[in-house]
């Protein structure tokens, strides 16, 4: 199952937190051109098999659904959640 949205909190240093919701479909679809482009040239540019590089970013893509991330160094902290 490929990720709908995908939710990103940051804890500003005044200590209140900013959510962002961010849908995967649309952004995906905005900049799969570019992202097709930088994944060839960096395919070429590595020797990586382009259909195997594709394979394997859509494995993770499905991977992520439940997946949370946190970082937190100071005052600052980032929490993203894939649903």
């Amino acid at each position: 199952m490929i990720p709908y949205l995908v939710t990103v909190r940051h804890r500003r240093p005044d200590g209140r937190w900013l959510r962002l919701y961010v849908p995967v479909l649309p952004v995906l679809l905005v900049l799969s051109p570019l992202l097709l482009l930088v994944v060839l040239v960096a395919c070429l540019a590595t020797r990586v098999s382009p259909v195997g590089a594709l394979r394997g970013t859509g494995q993770l893509l499905w991977a992520l659904p439940g997946t949370r991330f946190e970082v937190e160094d100071g005052r600052t902290a980032v929490l993203v959640s894939v649903r």
